[in-house]
């Protein structure tokens, strides 16, 4: 299979071990402008604000190891990402990740196309992110909701989380890919959520 060349390449990654910790919750907007308070409270620094187009490939090797390839195009930097997901029955999501900058989207879609791997889900979203100490957190704005993500070794985040005021929130277990999967629309083979494109006057 032609997917099966990139295997090599893959097996490199997951030897790097490059460990993701993150823990979601979900939230509502004013639960949101509540958290950027109090990030400003506590001095975190703001990073950045972006906006994100993410496209899911699968197939392959890839099904395989419960890993997908992730094309990120946002307003500043577009990436690829390799993700797997390590076995946690915790609300602390564990992943391996790699990721690198793209500089050529479209040549990147291309090569992933005839490695064999298909795009599968498609999502926006609006981002914000902060460092607070040892942590970085982000809050997400998508079609289906809001959330917040503190990424970090665990005791770190869960000191983040009681700084925070947020040790009530509601975990969300599921990633974007799955609660794109719920809550999008299909649009040919492939699930989508977008923001909905705002009309002008004619």
């Amino acid at each position: 299979m032609a997917a099966d060349l990139l295997h090599p390449f893959l097996f490199f990654i997951i030897a790097a071990m490059a460990l993701e910790i993150e823990k979601k919750y979900r939230i509502d907007k004013k639960i949101l402008v509540e958290l950027t308070a109090r990030l400003g409270e506590l001095g975190a620094t703001f990073t950045n604000e972006t906006f994100e187009e993410n496209y899911l490939h699968r197939g392959g090797v890839l099904d395989g190891r419960s890993a997908f390839l992730r094309l990120r195009k946002t307003n500043h930097v577009n990436t690829l990402t390799y993700k797997e997901k390590v076995g946690s029955e915790s609300d602390f999501k564990h992943q391996i990740e790699f990721e690198t900058i793209v500089s050529d989207v479209d040549a990147m879609e291309h090569i992933i196309e005839k490695l064999g791997y298909e795009l599968s889900i498609v999502y926006e979203k609006h981002r914000k992110t902060w460092r607070l100490g040892k942590v970085e957190v982000v809050l997400d704005e998508l079609p289906f909701g809001y959330y917040m993500e503190i990424e970090g070794e665990i005791n770190d985040i869960l000191r983040a989380e009681k700084r925070l005021g947020a040790t009530d929130l509601e975990p969300e277990a599921r990633g974007y890919p799955r609660l794109t999967l719920k809550y999008g629309r299909p649009n040919g083979d492939v699930i989508e959520s977008r923001f909905e494109k705002k009309r002008t006057a004619a």
